[in-house]
């Protein structure tokens, strides 16, 4: 009998269950350069009137004639197009809070290119706002997409439903285009996600039950307080985010490294809720498991692939013992710099918000538990060598306390290392901040249109040449309010780089992309299990935060 991975799991739906099977016959008839997204079958719902015993009576029926044989495209489609609707959950949905030119809307950008530029990237929130239909709620079991009270912001393309972690740079966005009750909307169904999950879930669809995102929802919460000052948002959010803090800092997720000196530290990790291929990219992850002889091995591996995903940065030569092997994914073994940083902030917005509504004594125990994991990045990530903060390799399945071991520490340069800066424990330290301009500085990440994500150009979309918005945005603000001259002018140099080339690739491909091949100007990303993105939420959010933190002089260039 083989042994398996016992972890914890969370099962999807029957309809998904089903739409597995759709995408592996169609992987297997369509030709491969015509072979469609495997997120396509999987995102989508059963018409009406038909059951779902029915549509599997009939796919039984499709997929009898030969065991051997795929169904022919001609067959398979017309299958679907007779069971199935691929754009009936999400309804486009007219913002309220929308207006063309909003009030003072970025005064300190001078330049017209640029100011014309930026309306157009304000009125993109109208192309990615939606509302879940009716039938969604009336019917769940028709659908992967999940039910939300408020209109949502998809990021766009592929992805047609709301995601966690992007959320946090979509509000940045909207703050900057006065959309407070779009960006109020926007935490309402997060926070609904984890009063029904304990967690908010990677993307509103059932497939994503099993697994996170980086804990954004505080700090999305802290923006929205911070321009509008509501108080009954920030009560409603606080029993929340002790629910979400709990899952971060308990079962699995929760890892405690002991020093030299024998101080345990209480750290947090990534670990999906799943050991299968994922449900929307199934046919990649079975292809990639089976290098794996045993059960065991393969799911290991397939849990550790889906917590990837739990990471937002999938994939990444990051969670591979052996980069750039894929087969050596491990991220399950690695306590993650930013996962901690993300915990780091939540409790020092909880122990704000528990202040702002009088909780004394709540709001002292987060301050002592921010404290206390600011004395673990010290123990455990900081390097002084190299001037930045490291990922930490789990010498064992992480269950029990370990001692830390210098040799643990992941020594290569990714973008992540230096995202503590974001934090104010970090960056109201002059000392530290001038130790880790001279790293980054030093690093080479910091390319001609911002900063790499790593020096491995893997072909995986997290590494080399790419950049990402998110992380732009985490280094640049973090520099920008420290006290130190050469990090701000860091800081806005990285941001100016990064306007200009979202500039050009926008006036050359006429949209706004996912990521950003930063080792070329000009260049939009690629990589990964995708064909490159358009829309997109967290980058039209990051550029508007840019342009509103730094302004644009009117002598100031825009094109290369």
């Amino acid at each position: 009998m083989a042994i398996s991975d016992t972890g914890p799991l969370v099962q999807t739906t029957p309809l998904v269950t089903f739409l597995q099977r759709v995408q592996l016959e169609a992987h297997r008839s369509y030709p491969n350069e015509k072979t469609p997204d495997p997120k396509f079958y999987i995102d989508l719902s059963l018409k009406l009137p038909h059951h779902l015993s029915t549509v599997e009576a009939a796919f039984n029926d499709l997929t009898s004639g030969s065991r051997d044989l795929p169904v022919p495209v001609k067959k398979l489609e017309k299958f679907v197009h007779e069971y199935f609707d691929d754009a009936k959950d999400l309804v486009p949905h007219e913002p309220e809070d929308f207006v063309t030119d909003p009030f003072e809307f970025l005064l300190n950008v001078e330049n017209d290119q640029v100011r014309e530029w930026a309306r157009e990237v304000h009125s993109l929130w109208k192309t990615l706002c939606y509302r879940v239909s009716d039938s969604v709620r009336e019917s769940p079991d028709r659908h992967t997409l999940l039910p939300l009270p408020e209109p949502v912001i998809i990021p766009g393309s592929r992805f047609k439903e709301v995601y966690y972690w992007d959320s946090y740079w979509v509000i940045k966005g909207l703050m900057t285009s006065k959309m407070f009750t779009t960006a109020k909307g926007i935490v309402t169904n997060l926070m609904s996600l984890v009063e029904t999950y304990g967690y908010a879930l990677n993307g509103a669809r059932a497939y994503y039950t099993n697994r996170s995102q980086p804990p954004l929802l505080s700090s999305m919460v802290y923006e929205i307080y911070n321009v509008t000052k509501d108080e009954e948002l920030v009560r409603k959010a606080i029993p929340v985010l002790l629910k979400e803090y709990e899952f971060w800092n308990s079962g699995k997720h929760k890892v405690v490294i002991r020093d030299a000196s024998g101080n345990d530290h209480m750290l947090s990790r990534y670990y999906a809720m799943w050991n299968m291929p994922r449900p929307e990219s199934y046919v990649f992850d079975q292809e990639s498991a089976s290098a794996f002889s045993s059960t065991l091995q393969k799911q290991r591996f397939l849990r550790d692939i889906a917590t990837a995903a739990e990471t937002g940065c999938d994939f990444s030569t990051r969670w591979m013992r052996d980069p750039p092997n894929f087969a050596t994914m491990a991220t399950t073994s690695v306590v993650p710099v930013d996962l901690n940083v993300f915990l780091l902030k939540m409790e020092l917005d909880i122990a704000f918000m528990m202040g702002i509504c009088g909780d004394k004594n709540g709001s002292e125990r987060f301050v002592k538990a921010s404290e206390a994991r600011k004395k673990a990045f010290e123990a455990v990530f900081w390097n002084e060598k190299a001037g930045q903060w490291l990922d930490y390799w789990l010498s064992s399945d992480g269950d029990e306390p370990e001692t830390w071991k210098a040799e643990n520490q992941n020594t290569n340069v990714f973008a992540s290392n230096f995202a503590p800066i974001w934090i104010s424990s970090f960056n109201s330290d002059e000392n530290l901040v001038k130790k880790v301009v001279k790293a980054l500085k030093n690093s080479g990440l910091i390319a001609p249109a911002g900063i790499l994500t790593s020096l491995k150009n893997s072909g995986q979309q997290w590494d080399y040449p790419n950049g990402w918005a998110p992380q732009q945005e985490i280094i640049v603000t973090g520099l920008a309010r420290t006290g130190v001259k050469e990090a701000k002018e860091i800081a806005e140099e990285i941001a100016r780089r990064w306007i200009r080339s979202s500039y050009s690739v926008y006036k050359t491909s006429g949209s706004i992309h996912e990521k950003l091949n930063v080792a070329e100007f000009g260049e939009y990303g690629g990589g990964g299990e995708y064909k490159p993105q358009t829309g997109f939420g967290w980058s039209n959010g990051v550029i508007l935060a840019f342009l509103e933190e730094f302004g644009w002089h009117s002598d100031l260039f825009i094109k290369h």
